[in-house]
């Protein structure tokens, strides 16, 4: 049985910027007792359009920042970083490494009807084909459409998620993909969940839409008190936030993401 002091270590989580606060905001409601530690990397943002020897090389050191703060296991809240890195990271580290590709994987299986699903995600993740891979590895059968769209990360970042612009460009990015005959779509980007009111207008509201926030949570509690290693639930739970550029853009920004105000971001040097 880990001791108390174990058990109240916090879980560390990164993302290539704010995106990955959709996971620290799933986490918050479904883990009320555990403290958590989020790292942005917002100075490189964004990873999808990186090369895949940079994205892991900014996993592992994110890895080891979080490290330095004695968490007990890491969410991996990026999609491109769960496509390229997640496997070299769990080989690299003791610890529990949780990435966010098969929690989205299993939810849109499981609600498909006619085994018709759509992914939408940065470049990168598109060209790794990790989540194509991972939906045949369940099940071959199953009909997989993708779609790159690289300007999604950057118009949620700057909160132009509402504008007649994003809806313009979301129209263009998703016209081929409404005529595949899907009723599943994964959000395969953290950042893509504020884009929700505006792709089920561009989609339709016969489409189901995946964000993996939610399944990603559940997984980590599964987890922790498999391994023992769930906070009491008396703990209070706290709360820090770092990144690597401009830690009062992302502390201003960061509401629109948790739904809720944080007093402060601390500024991490790479």
């Amino acid at each position: 049985m880990p001791s108390i002091n174990k058990r109240k270590k916090p879980i560390g989580v990164f993302d290539s910027g704010l995106g990955g606060l959709t996971v620290v905001k799933a986490l918050m409601k479904y883990l009320p007792s555990e403290d958590i530690i989020y790292f942005g990397d917002t100075a490189r943002v964004p990873y999808g359009t990186k090369s895949k020897d940079s994205i892991i090389r900014f996993s592992m050191q994110n890895v080891h920042i979080l490290l330095k703060h004695k968490v007990k296991i890491i969410i991996v809240a990026c999609n491109t970083s769960s496509s390229y890195a997640l496997a070299i990271l769990k080989k690299s580290f003791h610890l529990p490494i949780i990435g966010v590709i098969d929690p989205g994987v299993k939810k849109a299986i499981s609600i498909t009807k006619n085994k018709r699903i759509g992914i939408i995600a940065t470049p990168a993740t598109i060209d790794s084909r990790a989540y194509e891979k991972r939906i045949h590895a369940f099940d071959s059968s199953l009909k997989v459409v993708s779609q790159a769209c690289p300007l999604f990360v950057p118009l949620v970042e700057e909160g132009w998620y509402n504008k007649k612009a994003a809806l313009m460009i979301a129209q263009e990015y998703l016209k081929k993909l409404k005529t595949t005959k899907i009723d599943t779509l994964i959000l395969g980007c953290t950042h893509y969940p504020l884009l929700k009111d505006m792709l089920k207008k561009v989609m339709g509201p016969k489409i189901s839409l995946v964000d993996s926030a939610k399944e990603v949570a559940l997984e980590t509690k599964a987890l922790l008190e498999k391994r023992k290693e769930d906070c009491p639930v008396k703990h209070k739970a706290r709360y820090q936030f770092l990144s690597s550029d401009v830690p009062n853009h992302f502390r201003k920004s960061a509401k629109k993401f948790l739904g809720r105000a944080i007093p402060h971001v601390r500024k991490v040097i790479l």
